[in-house]
């Protein structure tokens, strides 16, 4: 009961206003506030009360339309992009070098003999040659088991209503899905990589090494600045779309170089044979050598971000640098790490950062081993999971064509991967000339062959020779960073300046507005409070409906155990006998003043 009664009073010395009536409240706050408007309500006539109002309404409504925009354009959390220019000393770039070719033809050849001698024949039939040019090899008898797994057909489109598909071979293949092609090179190139896909996906991964192109035979001289190196300072990896690569400055094993300075002469210089007489002829119809620049510790996706450099020619590659800062949430849906994205980085295997192109990469060939059952060959595998090939999964192909061409699959994959926050992007500047010239070719080639094989003889030629010269144009690097486009101090000051624009109030004003709400609540509690009182009252009127007990029943209740109140609609009960009321007719009634002072003694 005590801390009731301190509640209660405690809710009465909180409250502010003059009274506890709501009408009271607000007539006091209109009267004490610092915001222009109210103060008018109340004192001016009746019309001025009726346009202040007006007018304070429409002018409340005009500041809270704004704070609104103003909160939304905060909560939509934009940026701006800001460009500086630097100037200090850099690393200098992972440089990954690769032959267009993927395996060198000599020792993939046991293997594609089949493959090699289908294409040939379908080839000619395409070309539909005289029988006296028909080769050795068409009349023996072809393995069509490869070509009716997937095959090449013409489409002859003269009549383009009732076009008709023509098998090369006469299969007669059915319920088929065909993919096409505006020439018929298109066709054998794309149908020799699915085929070769199939078969060298059953080699075990040091085969496939093996039958690449070795560091020592590709790299033939090599200069940092005036440093010399060789094929032992590049780290090698096996790379599924262009077999053996080799990266110079990947920083894996030890700390990544600095350039001392801007210019060719401090730049990395390359001598490499290509070795195009040993290229695969139906696989790489290109050829020379695939190149990337890329940050330390990020797997190079040649297939995407490389450049090729031409076979007889010396390359020249300038390099500025792009320092890319993004914010993180909620202003932009990029990651630090990776860590926070929901596809598992299957390029983790190779140790390397996270990158976009790895999360897609990732993402499609778990989507191909739910959908298809297996692994396509041109990505890393997850653990238990085999490469595709047309044995073991002869509808592979198809799967693959399909989940490839799936706009649904690739909006999931874009959906669930992020951009990195930081990201260094190199800007390229190539310039190309012959090399070498023909004055100077014969010494060169000599030199060349000499120290790769110890042999007189030249074992070198302009189609397989590349030279490269990669450096940095100048030490400004930019940074593109992006900033917030709103802040929180951007926002209370709209805020407050709105309010003051159209009310004329402050912090303080805000301050007292609260304080009314504030108080309305205690009035509030204080008549809920004050109708739970009255809600107990009526209660116990309803029990007692004529008239409560006096204090003497309930004493007489407590201390009488058999004393019992008369319920309502009792019946009456006779009156108990007792003494009779006196008699007062017999009383004598005399006025007191007729009565003398000795009235007592005479009646003695």
């Amino acid at each position: 009961m005590n801390l009731k009664k301190y509640l209660v009073r405690a809710l009465h010395r909180l409250q502010k206003g003059p009274g506890y009536t709501y009408k009271e409240l607000l007539v006091w706050y209109c009267d004490n506030t610092n915001t222009h408007g109210p103060k008018r309500i109340i004192k001016e006539g009746p019309k001025k009360k009726l346009i202040w109002f007006f007018l304070t309404l429409l002018f409340a409504s005009l500041v809270f339309w704004q704070w609104g925009i103003l909160i939304n354009t905060y909560l939509s959390y934009n940026v701006t992009s800001s460009l500086s220019i630097g100037f200090k000393t850099m690393k200098f770039p992972a440089v990954t070098i690769c032959n267009a070719n993927p395996f060198k033809y000599s020792e993939v050849k046991p293997l594609l003999k089949e493959l090699d001698r289908l294409i040939e024949a379908a080839l000619e039939r395409i070309l539909q040659p005289t029988p006296g040019n028909s080769t050795e090899n068409v009349s023996l008898p072809l393995d069509l088991e490869l070509w009716n797994q997937i095959p090449l057909v013409l489409i002859d489109e003269h009549d383009k209503d009732n076009p008709i598909i023509l098998d090369i071979f006469e299969t007669n293949q059915t319920n088929c899905t065909y993919r096409n092609f505006s020439s018929a090179a298109q066709a054998v190139t794309e149908w020799y990589i699915l085929q070769s896909t199939s078969i060298l996906s059953k080699v075990p991964l040091h085969e496939r090494i093996r039958m690449g192109y070795q560091a020592e035979d590709m790299i033939l001289a090599c200069l940092y600045g005036a440093e010399p190196c060789n094929y032992k300072n590049f780290t090698q990896i096996y790379h599924p779309d262009h077999g053996n690569c080799y990266i110079f400055n990947w920083g894996m094993d030890e700390e990544a170089l600095n350039s001392s300075n801007p210019g060719a002469e401090f730049g990395l210089k390359l001598i490499l044979d290509i070795s195009q007489q040993d290229y695969i002829p139906y696989l790489s119809s290109a050829a020379g050598a695939r190149l990337m620049l890329h940050q330390q510790k990020s797997f190079p996706f040649l297939k995407d971000q490389g450049i090729y450099a031409m076979a007889g020619t010396e390359t020249s590659i300038g390099v500025l640098v792009d320092e890319l800062e993004r914010m993180g949430y909620p202003y932009s849906d990029c990651t630090v790490n990776g860590s926070d994205v929901p596809v598992k980085n299957l390029y983790s295997q190779y140790n390397t950062s996270y990158s976009i192109q790895a999360c897609l990469r990732s993402c499609f060939q778990n989507h191909m081993v739910e959908i298809c059952g297996c692994g396509h060959y041109m990505f890393p595998l997850p653990e238990g999971v085999n490469y595709c090939n047309n044995e073991d999964n002869p509808g592979w192909a198809y799967c693959y064509s399909s989940l490839r061409s799936s706009i649904k699959q690739r909006q999931i994959c874009i959906d669930s991967c992020k951009e990195t926050c930081n990201d260094t992007q190199y800007k390229m500047t190539i310039s190309m000339a012959d090399w070498p010239s023909e004055a100077s070719e014969d010494w060169i080639f000599h030199i060349l062959s000499y120290e790769r094989d110890m042999s007189t003889n030249v074992t070198l030629d302009r189609n397989g020779i590349i030279k490269l010269n990669i450096y940095f144009q100048e030490y400004n690097y930019r940074t593109i960073s992006e900033s917030a486009a709103t802040t929180i101090v951007w926002l209370l000051s709209s805020l407050g300046g709105q309010f003051g624009f159209w009310m004329g109030g402050s912090v303080l004003c805000l301050i007292e507005f609260g304080e009314i709400i504030i108080d309305s609540l205690w009035i509030t509690v204080i008549n809920v409070i004050s109708w739970c009182k009255g809600l107990k009252q009526r209660r116990a009127r309803a029990r007692y409906p004529d008239a409560p007990p006096t204090v003497s029943e309930l004493v007489e209740a407590h201390t009488n155990l058999g004393f019992q109140h008369e319920p309502v609609g009792a019946p009456a009960l006779p009156p108990e006998p007792g003494t009779p009321p006196p008699n007062y007719d017999s009383l004598r009634v005399q006025p007191l003043d007729t009565l003398g002072p000795d009235s007592d003694a005479d009646a003695e």
